[in-house]
């Protein structure tokens, strides 16, 4: 079988910012079919990367070859749209094709952008990201170039979206952060890390496998690189009188060696862990609290729930449902119509929001934490300086000295988590904390929240971060509507998936026209119907307490997924067997 055909070549490409160097002598290709998954640390020059591609930002050294005649479209983080324009017009120029107009609406729809007719001024961040998202489908290009395509996206869409670049043999080279959506998509993972590239030819899970073995021989080599040059150090040393012309290649061959011995393999080995939280056993109590900007606007509904002692809750939901909008109540921001949050007197919020803070650009990283704090009191007599707790974050101790106006969008996203958690809070509240994040640093955090000795109170629609931190979930489904769910984000979706399919195969049964008894003269009960009228008595009740025995099994958060799955599964049969036995039992009570 002939190899497919590159449809993009870079090659020895170098990039400097002044005296930092991004990448240097980078080279890597993209064939027909590959869907590319670049991955890199914040401020290591993803985004430049992809600009230089798109032909936005220069280079210093290199080239960019795209085969000729190709069709590229690329999606920025940050699109730019005329606000006077339609949603429509600013897709492309359609001139009217009916095929294409009606292509853009399946998928704005799905997008959740359906007035086509709506200036863009109108539109939020978010929405204007979709349609950016949605100008780059539409067009169906031949090869796809997309920067965080899951930002601003709810999971519904994600969802989608992970179908539809799934689907043919679409050609694409994106940065996300999300994981689950970059082992469902992608099957080539490319590394830009230590100015270099390195390539691995499968999903993302076959990465993180072959990238451990690569960190393990690099330390190897390391180790070996060590132990030659302390001999090679010692006879530097000692044989001052050697280094004539014959021994000038050994001197050569040491110089190389301390440069290798001395290479940073940068992987953290130790979890930072606090003992030094306290909270007491109240932590709050959200007392049928209801809210609604407006009559179809509803957000919260005579709302209760009582927050437990070290409880870890996610909250999911569809954009709009009021996720971020329930945070801002609790934390005061925002007043319910009716109802009240009752808050323990021991609890201090710690609150990552999605706007971030606005920090004094002038001010050099470690400035803007030791304001806040020169140290983090761990307990037991363990200090971490501010320094260190920096370090953890990953800004080297070079990088801290770095003015903030030269931080790259996710290392400041970084600083302002760093800002949060250095306030030593015992109860975190994160409003969408993964988003601009890269990859190891929302490892971090994931290791960080699941030792976490306070609550947390997570807003994401990241499912791997979801599924590694909480324990628990509200889902937010619209019109005031919360449920209540003992478990991660994949047993919710699989307890949904099976709930929906057995409400499907219970349909047609529903649908059965259930008999009637008609009652045209006044008459007494036969015994028969006597002795069935008490059975139906007993039998409803025993029914009612199965039914309220499974419903506080599956809030309480200690089944399995099987043990959910099953009862999840009993539901709706006991549902329909008590409908037909109470109306059997109101029939009969009418004669």
């Amino acid at each position: 079988m002939a190899n497919p055909k590159p449809v993009l070549d870079v090659q020895n490409l170098t990039k400097r910012f002044g005296a930092k160097v991004l990448f240097e002598d980078i080279s890597f290709s993209i064939a027909e079919g590959q869907r590319v998954g670049l991955i890199a640390q914040n401020g290591t020059g993803k985004s430049t990367l992809l600009a230089i591609l798109m032909g936005e930002e220069g280079k210093d050294g290199g080239e960019v070859i795209y085969r000729n005649g190709l069709r590229v479209a690329c999606l920025v983080q940050s699109p730019h749209f005329d606000p006077k324009e339609t949603v429509l017009d600013a897709c492309f120029n359609h001139h009217g094709d009916e095929e294409k107009v009606l292509k853009a609406k399946q998928i704005l729809t799905q997008l959740k952008i359906t007035n086509l007719n709506q200036p863009m001024g109108e539109l939020s961040g978010g929405q204007q990201k979709r349609v950016a998202l949605a100008n780059t489908l539409i067009t169906e290009p031949d090869f796809l170039i997309l920067d965080e395509p899951t930002n601003h996206l709810d999971l519904e869409m994600i969802e989608w979206l992970e179908g539809f670049l799934s689907r043919g043999n679409k050609t694409l080279l994106m940065v996300t952060h999300d994981r689950y959506f970059l082992d469902r998509v992608c099957n080539v993972i490319v590394e830009l890390d230590n100015n270099t590239i390195f390539t691995y030819q499968g999903s993302y899970a076959y990465y993180l496998e072959k990238r451990q073995a690569r960190l393990d021989n690099a330390r190897a080599e390391v180790q070996h690189a060590n132990n030659l040059y302390r001999r090679e150090l010692d006879w530097m040393r000692r044989q001052p009188q050697a280094r004539g012309h014959k021994a000038k290649y050994r001197e050569d061959a040491f110089y190389e060696l301390e440069a290798k011995a001395k290479q940073r393999i940068e992987e953290r080995q130790v979890r930072l862990k606090s003992s030094n939280v306290y909270i007491g056993s109240k932590i709050f109590e959200c007392q049928y609290v209801s809210k609604a900007w407006s009559a179809e606007k509803v957000i919260l509904r005579d709302f209760y729930y009582n927050f437990a002692r070290f409880e870890k809750m996610g909250i999911v939901g569809n954009n709009g449902t009021g996720k971020s909008t329930f945070i801002k109540m609790l934390l005061g921001e925002v007043q319910p119509d009716g109802g009240r949050f009752d808050i323990g007197e021991t609890v201090r919020f710690g609150y990552f929001s999605q706007e971030g803070l606005q920090f004094d650009e002038q001010k050099k990283v470690i400035d803007i934490v030791t304001d806040i704090a020169e140290y983090v009191d761990l307990g037991g007599g363990r200090h971490l300086s501010a320094s260190q707790f920096l370090q953890h974050f990953m800004f080297s101790p070079e990088e801290q000295y770095n003015y903030v106006y030269k931080l790259s969008g996710g290392e400041k996203r970084k600083l302002y988590l760093c800002t949060v958690l250095m306030r030593n809070p015992n109860f975190l509240v994160l409003d969408e904390p993964t988003n601009d994040l890269d990859i190891k640093t929302l490892q971090v955090l994931e290791e960080y929240l699941q030792d976490f000795p306070g609550c947390v109170i997570i807003v994401s629609h990241d499912r791997y971060f979801m599924d590694k931190v909480v324990d628990h979930l509200l889902v937010f489904k619209g019109d005031g509507e919360v449920q209540d769910f003992p478990g991660n984000y994949t047993q919710y979706r699989q307890w949904s998936q099976l709930a929906s399919q057995t409400e499907a195969k219970a349909t047609p049964t529903e649908k059965k026209e259930k008999p009637t008894y008609r009652n045209d003269t006044k008459r007494k009960l036969t015994y028969k119907e006597k002795i069935e009228f008490e059975q139906l008595e007993n039998d409803i009740a025993a029914l009612e307490a199965e039914q309220a025995e499974i419903e506080q099994s599956l809030s309480s958060g200690d089944l399995s997924v099987e043990e959910i799955t099953e009862k999840s599964k009993r539901l709706p049969v006991l549902k329909d067997e008590l409908d037909e036995k109470s109306m059997r039992w109101l029939e009969l009570s009418e004669i």
